[in-house]
């Protein structure tokens, strides 16, 4: 057995070398992939929720489903505006009188302006500094693994919250559609 697990673990690490080998821009190219998960995700996870519920917060600290949303939207146009080393377009936030479908819109065109704020990102330039909040600077590694990062972050507060309204979010939808638990 252990032989087996040792013979297991040097075919990934060779694969591993092959796959580094042919990928010039593994972090850049890791986080263009990220995104395409967590568009699905997130955008989904908007849809899914009722208009009604866009309103709603899970505790009176948070923010509600809907400033959740635009949240998501700022960070997206933000964030990848930095990594592609752009000024950030300008403010145009929705008020928070915005219903659902303006919402989601926005966020739709957030992450098609990551898309194409992304697509030269490439992995020479990862040590070099880019603007971060606070006003801060922050190396574009560090900024590329905080956008992934929040990715995650937001997308389970939304599964969370449609748990909590009673709906399947999407990767649960789909794990379902598959015959998952």
């Amino acid at each position: 057995m252990k032989m087996f697990v040792s013979a297991s673990f040097a075919c990934v690490l060779a694969a591993s070398a092959v796959l580094a080998a042919q990928e010039p821009n593994p972090v850049s190219s890791a986080l263009r992939a990220a995104m395409e998960r967590y568009e699905k995700n997130i955008v989904g996870a908007a849809e899914i929720m009722p208009a009604g519920k866009f309103s709603t917060r899970p505790t009176p600290q948070q923010m509600t489903f809907g400033e959740l949303v635009r949240h998501v939207t700022t960070g997206n146009t933000m964030i990848c505006s930095w990594i592609a080393g752009a000024q950030p377009p300008p403010a145009g936030e929705l008020p928070e009188s915005a219903g659902k479908d303006a919402l989601v819109g926005a966020l739709r065109e957030s992450f098609a302006s990551c898309r194409s704020a992304l697509s030269a990102a490439d992995d020479s330039k990862l040590g070099d500094e880019v603007p971060f909040f606070g006003g801060r600077k922050v190396t574009r590694a560090a900024t590329m693994l905080d956008l992934a990062a929040d990715w995650g972050d937001h997308y389970s507060l939304m599964a969370t919250e449609l748990r909590v309204a009673g709906l399947l979010p999407p990767t649960a939808q789909r794990q379902a559609k598959a015959g998952g638990k």
